[in-house]
């Protein structure tokens, strides 16, 4: 029997599949994924599929009630669409074109590419580095939906939207979702145009998930963001809510909100208010008038390690902290290896906090971004530190950004105040060392 032949007849099972999983979610979800590793052949989401089944077998336990929700909280139209195209196009078959992709071209192909269709923005927070970029700068629908077609091509079926506020562009946004509905769609915002007209569109696609960006309670997310702004932030969660929607949250800890962020009060919040998933940043001092004095404490972070793993065994939540939870990606992500980021200018950056580039997607292809001498780079020094704790180039290995920046000659791609990568760097090399200490015990103790 032709390949391609049985390849489409197991997608078309494994679609039949999460339909059947609705008629009894907690009886038939276990077979699905019983059925789906007897035929995942080449492993592509073996382990995924094995820890799934673990959690999933503690009846008792919060990981249980979390997937159990998704067929109690979500749409099912949405529900449907959204585990297919995770299953199907980002893990089996995004995996395998990656893995040709990789070995055709010896380069890193990203899981997720981060675009920014604008540098815009209805709000002005303090310390953000997207403000660096300027208010002018946007990558048409044309570049868009060509960077999406380029990454299918290689195996990338996961697209997020940051900025400025990628929702300036609902219009746009909405039409990718529905020209390229094999893939899956997130966007960082600040919820504040999440309105009832946008809720009805994200039915109707069925593919965007939003990760609305929250600074912990009311006094912290209005002292940064402005007066009024966490008001907007929790209506536009209830509203999600109400439709059934998927969400999660964004949260930044600085060295004012990090008591807040890492509280139980705060994650039972998002919680209540429906939120599925949260992603956990650390303030990053990027840009010429980045506000160092924000960064967290080495006693801060180590906080939010200890916290997010002891909630992870309690609550119905799922998080990534991106700087803390390097010892589960085995180090850095960026530079391609997982994911990278592309501004509103359509400078390819390596990171969404890496303002650097030799490339842009006016002047190149992705692939030949890959196997520029930057992401290069990153490719070859990879990870950064053998004590996964301590996974960024940049914030926990500054020496290493200066070096890849230099030995590349990539430039700064801020629009208004290029800031040179020693620069950067030197803000850096403080908090690193103090980290460096507290990590190593970390690690040692693991």
């Amino acid at each position: 029997m032709n390949m391609n032949f049985k390849n489409r007849i197991k997608l078309k099972v494994i679609r039949i599949g999460l339909y059947f999983i609705d008629s009894n979610p907690k009886k038939n979800i276990p077979r699905l994924i019983k059925w789906i590793e007897k035929r995942d052949k080449e492993e592509y989401i073996s382990a995924q599929l094995s820890s799934i089944k673990n959690i999933y077998g503690d009846k008792n336990g919060n990981w249980h009630d979390l997937i159990n929700s998704l067929w109690t909280d979500i749409d099912k139209g949405v529900r449907r669409k959204l585990l297919e195209n995770f299953i199907i196009n980002i893990s089996l078959e995004g995996k395998k074109k990656r893995n040709a992709s990789i070995e055709k071209y010896k380069c890193n192909i990203p899981w997720a590419i981060l675009m920014d269709p604008t540098s815009s923005c209805n709000l002005k927070c303090t310390g953000c580095w997207a403000a660096d970029y300027g208010d002018k700068l946007s990558m048409d629908l044309e570049t868009l939906d060509n960077i999406i077609l380029q990454g299918k091509k290689h195996g990338t079926y996961m697209y997020i939207f940051s900025g400025g506020e990628p929702l300036i562009r609902k219009n746009d946004i909405i039409s990718l979702c529905k020209k390229h509905n094999d893939c899956v769609f997130l966007a960082f915002t600040n919820g504040t145009l999440i309105d009832e007209a946008f809720t009805k569109e994200m039915l109707e696609v069925k593919n965007f998930i939003p990760a609305i960006s929250v600074e912990g309670f009311e006094k912290a997310t209005d002292s940064r963001r402005g007066i009024g702004t966490y008001k907007k932030v929790i209506k536009a969660m209830d509203l999600l809510k109400e439709k059934q929607l998927p969400f999660g949250f964004s949260a930044c800890y600085t060295n004012l909100n990090t008591s807040d962020i890492g509280s139980e009060m705060f994650f039972n919040k998002m919680i209540d208010v429906g939120a599925k998933f949260g992603w956990f940043f650390t303030y990053i001092p990027v840009g010429m008038d980045a506000v160092p004095e924000l960064m967290a404490t080495s006693k801060q972070r180590e906080f939010m390690y200890h916290q997010l793993r002891t909630f992870r065994k309690t609550k119905s939540l799922f998080t990534i902290d991106f700087w803390n939870d390097g010892e589960y990606s085995n180090g850095c992500i960026a530079g391609g290896r997982q994911y990278l980021h592309i501004n509103a200018n359509g400078d390819i950056e390596p990171c969404a906090f890496i303002h650097y580039a030799d490339s842009n997607i006016y002047k190149n292809t992705l692939i030949e971004a890959y196997q520029s001498p930057l992401f290069m780079q990153y490719m070859e020094n990879q990870p950064f530190n053998e004590n996964h704790l301590r996974p960024c180039p940049l914030l926990d290995n500054p020496e290493s950004l200066e070096q890849m920046v230099h030995s590349s000659n990539a430039k700064s791609t801020e629009i208004l105040k290029p800031e040179d990568v020693s620069h950067l760097c030197g803000k850096c090399k403080i908090p690193a060392s103090k980290w460096k200490k507290t990590a190593d015990k970390l690690w040692k103790n693991k």
